[in-house]
């Protein structure tokens, strides 16, 4: 595997994207973040852990994204705290991505890392059907209320990359690779990610 390489992962809500980062790491034998960003984060800036899990997946209406495409990561006592919290999250991420190879899952760290590491960007998806049915399986969501779960979650996690990255959640030009989980399995996610990740030698 390339020296200092990071995987990013997004993903659909019911796809395994969460436990597939977590194998996948585990099998690299590299660092795995994602609730663990809300841990760093919420301790690097003081605020409570509550307020990162709260704003985790919402878009507030600033100036954020204009500031962001400037280059610029002014800390604004102006900002809405959604977005004091979106800038604290992509410091931390940046930071544990300094520290050596890693596995991010989702708050936008495909985007929030380009130009500045070696990436791969991997979108996991499946079936609409399939995810229910793991949802209920898997997490123990009701099956009168699994679809609307599953369809708001994404909805919200939507809306959330496409605020703050400017770019389409889900279109894969924006990825390394687009990965339909539940067609070939957890298992089999995991080997193909890792045989890709071995042979990547991208930029």
């Amino acid at each position: 595997m390339k020296e200092n390489l990071i995987i990013t992962i997004s993903r659909q809500y019911g796809s395994g994207g969460r436990e597939i980062g977590r194998r996948l790491a585990e099998r690299l034998g590299i660092p795995y973040y994602d609730k663990e960003l809300i841990i760093l984060a919420a301790e690097r800036s003081g605020y409570a852990r509550s307020l990162f899990e709260e704003a985790d997946q919402k878009a507030s209406n600033s100036m954020i994204f204009s500031l962001m495409r400037a280059g610029s990561m002014v800390n604004s006592y102006d900002l809405p705290l959604n977005d004091k919290i979106y800038l604290i999250q992509s410091g931390v991420i940046q930071q544990v991505a300094r520290q050596g190879s890693c596995v991010i899952v989702g708050r936008c760290a495909d985007y929030v890392l380009q130009d500045r590491f070696p990436c791969v960007n991997v979108f996991i998806h499946a079936a609409l059907q399939k995810r229910m049915d793991r949802a209920v399986k898997v997490y123990g969501l009701s099956p009168d209320d699994v679809q609307s779960v599953l369809l708001k979650t994404d909805k919200r996690r939507e809306t959330y990359y496409n605020y703050y990255t400017g770019r389409k959640f889900g279109d894969a030009r924006n990825y390394t690779l687009s990965l339909d989980s539940l067609g070939v399995g957890i298992e089999n996610a995991v080997r193909v990610m890792a045989d890709y990740v071995e042979s990547w030698d991208g930029d």
